[in-house]
């Protein structure tokens, strides 16, 4: 069965993470059927709305870690361009923060690195009551991706940012409500349902209307978030080839926590 279920009904492409016993960790593969189910939907009429969803215990855990060691040890090694952005995962997220129509997402359980800075790119996000959110990018040796250096800023305020990214500690559902990173906390059994109901509203709306409404409401940062896209994957790639990523991954596959005195 397929890393990403994918179903199309009544005007509504729900795309399912379904590598659950991963924890709906994304491969290399899995970005660019993404890439590719974002890009289609954009140009086909009858996708009026996207919803992304996992399970209701675990929506994503980030990027799959042996994914990230393979990748870290080929940059480390010099077999690859440890500063190219010319990878699955950020034709991703460039598709991801352009993408036309309404994008919405249900969030159940843990949603972590990419699994919580991709919600930045959605436009409803409803989260079960056991969602929690984490961004352990400094806690793995490297920084922020997805445009989130500039876009938890803006809408967490500095400080609040600055203690996600900084310290990577997890926050719950509760607490992404009050600074607006979704909109909605529900019981887990009733996040995608809901989520589903939303976006089959939107779907009977106006498509040039969501489109022209989401183009404006976008309009002064599409550029800037693109442009810290790009600037946060040549860094990310810089540091993923360091020592400190390194010592984080390896840390990882031996169970044990990373020292970075010295690093």
């Amino acid at each position: 069965m397929s890393d990403l279920l994918q179903d199309l009904t009544d005007g509504v492409l729900t795309l399912t993470f379904n590598r659950i016993d991963k924890k709906n960790s994304l491969t290399q593969a899995m970005y660019v059927a993404l890439t590719e189910a974002f890009d289609r939907a954009a140009s086909d009429s009858a996708v009026r709305v996207v919803v992304i969803q996992g399970d209701a215990t675990v929506f994503c855990a980030g990027n799959d870690i042996g994914d990230f060691l393979t990748r870290s040890q080929a940059a480390a090694s010099g077999a690859v361009d440890a500063t190219s952005t010319d990878r699955p995962v950020f034709a991703f997220l460039h598709t991801l923060a352009s993408f036309p129509k309404p994008l919405v997402a249900a969030v159940c359980g843990p949603a972590v690195g990419v699994g919580a800075t991709m919600l930045l790119h959605c436009d409803l996000v409803y989260a079960g009551d056991n969602a929690a959110f984490s961004l352990p990018f400094v806690n793995l040796g490297v920084c922020p991706e997805a445009g989130s250096s500039l876009l938890l800023p803006q809408m967490l305020g500095y400080h609040r940012a600055a203690e996600a990214l900084l310290l990577g500690e997890p926050f719950m559902a509760e607490a992404a409500l009050e600074v607006g990173l979704v909109n909605r906390v529900l019981p887990p059994t009733g996040a995608n349902a809901y989520a589903q109901a939303q976006a089959r509203k939107l779907a009977a709306k106006s498509q040039a209307s969501l489109i022209e409404t989401k183009r404006l409401l976008k309009k002064s940062q599409l550029d800037a978030v693109q442009a810290r896209i790009q600037e946060e994957g040549e860094s990310f790639g810089r540091l993923m080839a360091g020592p400190a990523a390194r010592e984080a991954f390896t840390a990882f596959m031996e169970k044990r926590k990373p020292d970075f005195s010295g690093l």
